[in-house]
């Protein structure tokens, strides 16, 4: 009887630490993955287009930040030397 009480106590925190593990997160994760109703597949469609549309819309600002930033560096890189200013008005 002493045995299996030992075992019992000792069962206990593993299982807390196996369950509080990444790997306890992943089958967790799976299992309510089973339990989707089929009728989640529409709503599963639907989160995959407004995911793909973000996608390609972040895509095109990229591109678009990458061509300004290219932009700007040329311009930058190209600009003539710049002359000394004339002295101003010293008038007080």
């Amino acid at each position: 009887m002493i045995p299996m009480i030992f075992v019992l106590v000792l069962l206990i925190p593993i299982l807390a630490i196996v369950l509080d593990s990444p790997v306890g997160r992943a089958i967790a994760g799976r299992m309510e993955r089973r339990g989707l109703s089929p009728g989640d597949d529409d709503l599963t469609s639907e989160r995959l287009s407004y995911l793909e549309g973000e996608v390609e819309r972040l895509n095109t600002e990229m591109r678009r930040l990458e061509e300004e930033s290219q932009f700007l560096n040329q311009l930058l890189t190209d600009r003539p030397a710049s002359k000394a200013l004339p002295p101003g008005d010293q008038s007080d």
